[in-house]
Order: C-alpha cells, then sequence, then structure tokens
C-alpha cells in the first residue's frame, strides 16, 4: 500500500498514513477517540517530499500494516514547527473535513482573484491562530504577516479570508447579514478603528477557537511566505450545491 504525508493545520503537525486523503480525512474526524467528532484540515503532500529537518526514514519505517493486515492510519513525524520547514513546492490539494468525516479538496489556483471589498478579515490557522481585521489584500497581508522584519512575523503562514457581508466596505452602517460571529460588534468596531486611524492591521482576537465555519468562507485559503503564496479558491455558492451537494449540506451544520 502507498505512504501519503499529511501537513495537518491543527494541531499543526506532520503525519505519515496508508489512508488516501479522503478516508485519512474520515478518520481525523470521526475514527478516533482522541478527536470528538471535530474539523480536520489538511494538505496532501507530494510524497517524493524529502528533508533534512524531518526524520521521514524512521517514520516510513513504522508506516506499515498491522499484523492483520488493516493499514497503518497515523505515524507522526512531528508536532513543532512544521509549516516553516515544508517548501511550498512540495505543498498539493487542500483537505476540508467536515465533524461527520466528509472531506472536499480544494486545489491551487496559479490565477489569484481581486479581493473584493475594503476591508478584510482573516482567520490565521498555522502556525498561530489569531483573527485579523485589515485593509491589505491577501497577497499583501501574507507579505506582511511573513516579513521577518515586522516585531511580530512567521516565516510562513496559512490563512483564509472569512466573509464581512456590507461590513466589508461599510463598518459603520453596513449589515451583517447574520452571520454567526460572536463577537460581531467587536469586529465592526475593529474595522472601524482602521477606517479612522493610520493602520493596515488590527487583531480582533489573539487565539481564534480552531474552528471554521465553512459556510462563511469569502474567498478562499492562502499559504504563503516572502518568495511566493499558494491560493485555493473556495467555491461558488452555486458551485456547492451542483458538484458537492452532501459536502455543503454537512458544512452547514458544523
Amino acid at each position: 500500500m502507498e505512504t501519503h504525508i499529511y501537513l495537518l493545520l491543527f494541531p499543526e503537525s506532520l503525519v505519515m498514513s496508508m489512508l488516501g486523503p479522503g478516508e485519512f480525512g474520515a478518520y481525523l474526524a470521526t475514527g478516533t477517540k482522541k478527536r470528538a467528532r471535530e474539523q480536520a484540515m489538511y494538505f496532501e503532500l507530494d510524497r517524493s517530499f524529502e528533508s533534512e529537518y524531518f526524520d521521514l526514514d524512521k517514520a516510513s519505517k513504522s508506516c506499515v500494516s498491522h499484523e492483520d493486515g488493516r493499514p497503518k492510519h497515523s505515524v507522526y513525524v512531528s508536532t513543532y514547527r512544521v509549516l516553516e520547514h515544508v517548501p511550498l513546492n512540495v505543498i498539493g490539494d487542500l483537505w476540508l473535513v467536515t465533524r461527520d468525516g466528509r472531506g472536499l479538496a480544494l486545489q491551487p489556483s496559479e490565477t489569484q482573484e481581486e479581493n473584493e471589498g475594503q476591508y478584510h478579515l482573516y482567520q490565521e490557522l498555522c502556525p498561530v491562530h489569531p483573527l485579523i481585521a485589515s485593509r491589505m489584500n491577501a497577497r499583501d497581508f501574507n507579505s506582511f504577516i511573513t516579513n521577518p522584519e515586522v516585531t511580530v512575523s512567521v516565516p510562513r503562514i496559512c490563512f483564509v479570508e472569512m466573509d464581512l457581508a456590507e461590513l466589508a466596505d461599510d463598518p459603520s452602517t453596513g449589515n451583517s447579514r447574520n452571520l454567526p460571529y460572536n463577537d460581531i460588534e467587536h469586529i465592526r468596531d475593529c474595522l472601524l478603528e482602521l477606517a479612522t486611524k493610520d493602520k493596515t492591521t488590527k487583531t480582533i482576537n489573539r487565539i481564534q477557537h480552531e474552528h471554521i465555519p465553512y459556510r462563511c468562507v469569502k474567498r478562499g485559503f492562502f499559504v504563503g511566505d516572502q518568495t511566493s503564496i499558494l491560493y485555493y479558491p473556495f467555491p461558488s455558492f452555486e458551485d456547492m450545491q451542483k458538484h458537492h451537494h452532501y459536502w455543503w449540506r454537512s458544512a452547514e451544520l458544523d
């Protein structure tokens, strides 16, 4: 059986498994007592990935079938500083898994659409988890967060842009359209601060809960550093209804 390599976003970790990406997601979300029916997000890495930082050979020797023939579900390679040591050129599909184990694979796109709206809401996913309001588009935000000359930065970042509804252009009186964020008025206040002060970013929450309301994803997911950025477009509502109906129905319940 083939061995796969996955980069989990939360908790940040590098894992080898004999399960294919769909089966692996179902296992993470529903098939282990370590997780109680939770979302899972992970990148599938190129199986030719080699590293001087990770001991992949040792993990590979442990990733073998059980005596009864069952595949090995997971062998943890590392749980510390993983994303910064995985080059962008080996990162493949991004898998989004609902709490009942349904998986959706997003492919990286070479074309990055322009961000709509004057203000943006970014949920950082890995290696840190703040919720950030910003006047920067996704590409500029990525460059800012990974800039080593900035006081607080990370070598590489994965984040998602979340929907702001009418607040994206009018944080003062815009309609939030019943967005399910618990702190919507605080978000509005932070956007207003960006509008009135010479700031490009404002931290809304320093440690956001590791749970994404998939139905509120706006543009898509991003992973990048100072040299490059990968963009994973999120399907439109019409696309979801037509091609990913069951995943979308499950995601709406998350």
